[in-house]
This record gives structure tokens, sequence and C-alpha cells, in this order.
């Protein structure tokens, strides 16, 4: 024999080992067997994070089939729960408002600021706010925004739709808003900015501003002009109700118990379902949340709900207070504990049509507003929010300790700087004997260091003297805060000046 032919017969012979050797123990070889490619094969026995996995030839026995539906519910349960939250949220400020009067008509204001006893995501006590629930199910709705606001309208699943004032289609002159149902094919009016939602449920909220210090002209301003009411009313509307929320206990922020999935499960039963995207609604009917099927989940699957709800609210409180990486960070060169607000834009995306989940549930946890507006470097304009829940070592903030924040000299904004410190339970104002818990650059009992700078002290008391420098905090209590820089200038953008880390005082 050739060695051409002994070659060829021992990779034959080379062929037919792999092949048998590739198949089960004790399987017997025929004609027709050839060789499996690595991994097809599953094992009888598998060890796994849920335990071990038994299968008959591939086939899982009854104990691993329930094993893997339980995980496989608890699974898409969690990643049901983090896509949710912006839509779980929507429904607690909805539920919220229809406390204050009707959808459609009411406008909650806030008309002498916000204090801690509004519960209510990151809110700030140096704006007047106005929220507004809209419904177009039964009707077209026109809101006519006042002049000199700030503010946007977002969908029931927090998508941005529109900014109003400033930064909206009226430029800050104020304009009438037409909001048509999702399909709408009537006819539509000219003399209205038209807007065309998903949604028949959404957010209007706009911000008024201080007129030397004062609430009271913007606070007119918005009664003169606000109005909300149906188009068939056009020709002789009504100016919208105004509740006054300032100062009244109200809690603004959503459930994250088992209570989160009866609000997901309404919203899903009224909105059409083009809002969202076929994977989303997947998802949740996976969990038994589908439109035009009734949640009723057995003991087994209300179990598992409530678990993922429990893992879901711990795990949206560490992507929020601890992200893991870098890219979350203002300076991420560093060991800077400066937050950026979102990332991923007000879409919340790696890159174009790709989700950044993890920048969505932190946000959407923590916070309340979606726009263009937040990504967008306008000097002089706007608002920054850089944020920590962080000491200069890393280590969260202890209530019981004293704080202190060095803010150097000439803080860049055409406006005002503030500090407000918040609860990290409720994601809002600290409730202390403080009616503001805050300092500010509108205070001008705030005292300047001889070099220009500004000492920001957080702690239980107040070190002697610098009262008007400090904000109260809990012993027990956690907390983190925001530094809003309204009108930023340049320096802030291009990172020539910057805050001081939060340092431990002993």
């Amino acid at each position: 024999m050739s060695n051409r032919s002994l070659a060829r017969a021992a990779k034959l012979l080379l062929s037919l080992f792999i092949a048998t050797s590739s198949l089960p123990a004790g399987a017997e070889t025929f004609k027709m067997t050839t060789e499996i490619a690595p991994g097809v094969i599953t094992p009888d026995r598998m060890e796994s994070s849920i335990g071990p996995l038994t299968l008959r030839d591939g086939f899982p026995t009854e104990e691993t089939t329930a094993k893997i539906w339980d995980n496989l519910d608890r699974s898409r349960a969690l990643q049901a729960y983090l896509l949710a939250i912006p839509i779980v949220n929507q429904a607690g400020m909805r539920d919220s408002l229809k406390k204050f009067g009707p959808v459609n008509q009411t406008n909650v204001i806030w008309e002498n600021l916000v204090d801690p006893r509004t519960v209510e995501l990151t809110a700030n006590d140096n704006t007047i706010y106005s929220f507004i629930w809209i419904d177009t199910k039964d009707s077209p709705m026109v809101v006519e925004i006042p002049p000199k606001v700030l503010g946007t309208i977002n969908d029931f699943w927090y998508k941005w739709v529109v900014d109003v004032g400033v930064t909206g289609p009226d430029k800050g002159a104020g304009g009438k808003y037409l909001i048509l149902p999702p399909g709408y094919a009537g006819d539509v009016p000219e003399g209205f900015i038209v807007v065309r939602p998903t949604t028949y449920g959404m957010w209007v909220v706009f911000r008024s501003f201080l007129v030397d210090g004062k609430t009271e002209p913007a606070v007119q301003g918005v009664k003169d002009t606000l109005k909300i009411y149906p188009l068939a009313e056009k020709d002789s509307p009504k100016p919208a109700t105004l509740v006054n929320a300032s100062g009244v206990p109200a809690n603004f922020v959503m459930p994250t118990d088992y209570r989160f999935w009866e609000l997901l499960n309404q919203v899903i039963q009224e909105e059409p379902p083009e809002g969202s995207d076929p994977t989303t609604l997947g998802l949740f009917a996976s969990i038994g949340i589908e439109k035009g099927k009734p949640f009723a989940p057995d003991a087994r699957m209300k179990d598992i709900l409530t678990d993922a709800a429990n893992i879901g609210a711990v795990t949206a409180r560490a992507l929020a207070l601890n992200i893991r990486g870098r890219d979350a960070f203002f300076y991420p060169d560093s060991k800077s504990s400066w937050r950026l607000p979102f990332f991923g834009g007000y879409r919340f995306q790696s890159q174009p049509g790709v989700s950044n989940l993890d920048g969505a549930a932190f946000y959407y946890f923590f916070a309340t507003g979606v726009t263009p507006a937040m990504e967008e470097k306008m000097v002089g304009q706007g608002s920054q929010y850089p944020w920590t829940a962080l000491d200069a070592d890393g280590k969260p903030f202890d209530g019981a300790r004293t704080y202190r924040l060095t803010l150097p000299k000439d803080v860049p904004v055409k406006d005002f700087w503030s500090v407000i410190v918040y609860d990290v339970q409720t994601r809002s104002m600290i409730q202390t004997d403080q009616a503001a818990p805050s300092v500010t650059s509108q205070n001008k009992d705030v005292k300047i260091n001889a070099d220009g700078s500004v000492d920001v002290f957080f702690g239980p008391k107040a070190p002697e003297g610098m009262e008007s420098n400090w904000v109260q905090t809990i012993p027990g209590k956690g907390w983190f805060m925001i530094l809003r820089l309204y009108g930023p200038l340049e320096p802030w953008f291009d990172g020539s000046w910057r805050p001081g880390e939060i340092t431990l005082v002993e």
C-alpha cells in the first residue's frame, strides 16, 4: 500500500473515531452515522446557577422542566419590570394628579414652590411647577401654554412628544397646542401647534420662573393665560382650573412592590399597543399582562412577580446609586463621584437604534420629564444637573456625619446655582425641619469665602455661623444631592470649572 493510501486510511479511521466519540455513551453506529459538531448535544446531567438539570437523551425531565419554567418566568419578569418603570412612573403621576382634580381641566401648580411635603422625584424648590394630565380618548384636546415658561409633553410610555415654551415651537411666546388622539383622521383647523402622540394619556409639565425672587408675577401669568379644553370648544374656551399644591402633603412616586404590576396592567389595557414595540409587549404578555385579557396570576406566578418586583426595585437602585463602569460619570478618567443625570440622550441609546437599558432604568426610577433639551449645549440657557450619592472616597453619605462641598469661585452660571438634598428611599426632598433643604445663590445670606469660593455643609447640625450654607440631614437616613446650574456658561461645558468632591468633616 502506498504512503498516500496509508494516510487516506488513517484519516478515515480518525474520522470514524471522532464521529463515534461524539455520540452518547453506548450509542450504536449505523450506516448513516456521522460526526456531530461540538456543543450540539446536551448532556443528561448539568450543573447550573439554578441547580442540577437532568434530561433523558435531550428531553428535560419533569422536575427540570418545572425548574426551567420558573426560571424563565423570573427572568422575563425582571426584564419586564425594568422596561416598565417609565410606564408605571407615569401611571403613578396620573393617579396622584387625579386626586387634585379631573384630567383635561386641572393644573396642579406649586404657587409657593415645592417643599419636602410633596414627595416627588428630584423636584426643585427654585421654580414654579405646573403639572397637567391630558387624555384624548374622547376628544382632541387643546392646551394654551403661557409665555415665558419651559416645559415638555411626554406620552404614557414616557417618551418625548414635543417641548413647550422656550425650547418648544412657541419659542417662549406662548402657544395653542392641539393634541390629537392616536390615529386621528379628522379635520385639523389652522392656528394650532399640532401634536400627534401615540398614546391617549400624556403628561404636560412646565416651569415658570421667579421675578426678583417673587413667585406672584409668574403665577399670575399662568392664571391669566393657561387654558385646557376639547377642540370642539375652541370658540369659547374656559380657563384651566388651578389647584395650589404648595404645602399640601402629597405623593407622586410610584409603588415598587407587587402593586407595580397592577398599575402596568391598567395602562396596557387602556392604551393602543402602537405606542410600544412587539418585544416589550411580548415580555409583558409572557408574564400575564396583555391587552384585552384579564391579569389573574395563579399563586406560583404571583410569588414570582412579587419576587421580581423586589429584585427589580433593588436593581434600579443599584443602577442609580452605584452603577458599574465610568461612562455614567462627568469625569470618567478620575475617581470623581460626580454623576451624569442621564446618559444615552433623551432616547436612552448607546448608539443609534441600540437602547441603553441601564441609562433608561436609572433615569425613570429617579426622575421625571424627558426632552432633547436635556442633552443640548445651551450656553447661558437651560440648566445642568451634576449629582452624586457618594463622597470623595466613593462611600455612601451617612446622615449622622457632616460633609463639605466646596464650589470654586466664579460658579459658571448666568442666572443662579442651587444644591438640594434628597432622601435615598423616596428620591424626593429630604424631610427635616427645613422647609427648603437647599443652599442657593438666590439667598443673599449665603457666605462666600475670601477667595470667592463657597462652602456648602451637610449634616445633622449646622457648623457655627454657617446656617445659610447648610442642609440638614438625619442620622440613620441616606441621602444624595443635585447641584443645579441655571444658565450654565462655557467654563462648565469645557471643563475648566468643576465642583469639588464632597468630603467628610472630621
